[in-house]
């Protein structure tokens, strides 16, 4: 039986949700950095005074979604 049928909602969302957090971040990052051509480029873009919170809010965000995605789909959807 699929071991994603046992687990609930929440903890399938949170575990998908916080797999994609981390690995949405690492590559975003990256590309900023091969894009830019600078570490200190990245940095202004990022994590400047006026540019956190959309930088932050763009990972939560996609990583709510996604989470809330995989979610249904191996709790409901596959067999």
């Amino acid at each position: 039986m699929n071991q994603y049928k046992n687990a609930t909602f929440l903890h399938l969302t949170l575990r998908f949700g916080a797999a994609f957090l981390v690995l949405f971040s690492i590559v975003k990052i990256g590309l900023k950095i091969l894009r830019s051509g600078s570490f200190n480029q990245m940095i202004a873009d990022y994590f400047g005074p006026e540019t956190w919170y959309r930088f932050i809010g763009q990972l939560l965000l996609a990583s709510l979604f996604y989470g809330l995605f995989m979610a249904g789909y191996y709790k409901f959807i596959k067999k």
